[in-house]
């Protein structure tokens, strides 16, 4: 079978991106960690369908290069508005996607034909440890008083001290604020905190250097993949707990390795990204089953 693909970059994570409702394929677990295999040559952060949905415009399913099924990527969130528009399956310039996560809203900015902003709401963040994988030791514990949010709690890794943080937009992500992200050893910390025991499941790392109280740069560690050249959830994290701890305000921009993208936390609780998707390249991909 030969299933047309394209690749996508939104500012951070690059997805190979599949019209679902076009190509029949009885197992996407296995398609997902063929077709991300970094050696291979198509290589991407994982493979995003786009699929019918009964209850909004579109529904997205995103698979780790590993074929594990996760809830929500907010960058995939974005190439797959530009996606839908892009090849004509929509003329709309606001609609809403279903993951698992829940609805998001997507809006357009659409110039000559061509989209070239995205709005994603991405919705409330959801702090409570019930919610979140994480399964604190007993000292972290004590240090937390009782807290039912995984907030501003040491934890040692390795040689190094970290103040993490934790949420969830419907899959897990942990932020530390550092003196200077350039000079970290992420190869070495990312993995050791991606798998740490205290998370049931391995979390999505950012590691976060406000330089100012509009301004904050990351570095991004993208569970099962590595280091990627940035993350929109990630961006997010870090924007909702720079703002709690007083470090900036709710609107903020936020630096990757792969380009800025702006960061709204609104009044309602709401944590909308703005930020522009490119296609890198469409290919065909031969599968079989």
């Amino acid at each position: 079978m030969i299933i047309p693909f394209t690749k996508m970059q939104a500012y951070g994570n690059d997805y190979v991106y599949v019209n679902a409702d076009k190509v029949m394929v009885d197992d996407w677990s296995k398609l997902a960690i063929k077709i991300s295999d970094r050696h291979f040559g198509v290589g991407s952060d994982g493979l995003i369908l786009i699929c019918p949905s009964d209850v909004c415009d579109f529904r997205m399913r995103v698979f780790d290069p590993d074929g594990t099924e996760c809830e929500m990527c907010g960058n995939a969130l974005r190439s797959v508005s530009k996606y839908v528009y892009h090849y004509g399956m929509t003329d709309k310039t606001k609609f809403s996607i279903e993951t698992i996560g829940g609805l998001q809203q997507v809006g357009l900015d659409v110039k000559d034909g061509e989209v070239v902003n995205i709005h994603a709401d991405i919705g409330k963040p959801v702090f409570d440890m019930d919610r979140i994988p994480v399964v604190p030791e007993p000292e972290m514990m004590n240090a937390m008083s009782g807290a039912k949010e995984f907030f501003s709690v040491p934890v040692q890794i390795d040689d190094r001290e970290f103040v993490m943080s934790s949420l969830s937009w419907g899959n897990p992500h942990t932020v530390m604020f550092i003196d200077d992200v350039d000079t970290l050893d992420i190869k070495k910390y990312g993995p050791l905190i991606e798998n740490h025991k205290i998370f049931t499941k391995r979390t999505n790392v950012t590691f976060a250097q406000v330089t100012d109280e509009n301004n904050i740069k990351i570095r991004e560690w993208e569970r099962g993949v590595g280091e990627t050249i940035g993350c929109g959830t990630g961006c997010c994290t870090a924007v909702v707990f720079a703002a709690r701890l007083g470090l900036t305000g709710r609107h903020v921009d936020v630096m990757q390795i792969g380009g800025m993208l702006h960061v709204d936390w609104d009044d309602d609780d709401h944590v909308h990204m703005v930020g522009p998707s490119h296609v890198v390249y469409e290919g065909e991909y031969i599968y079989e089953a």
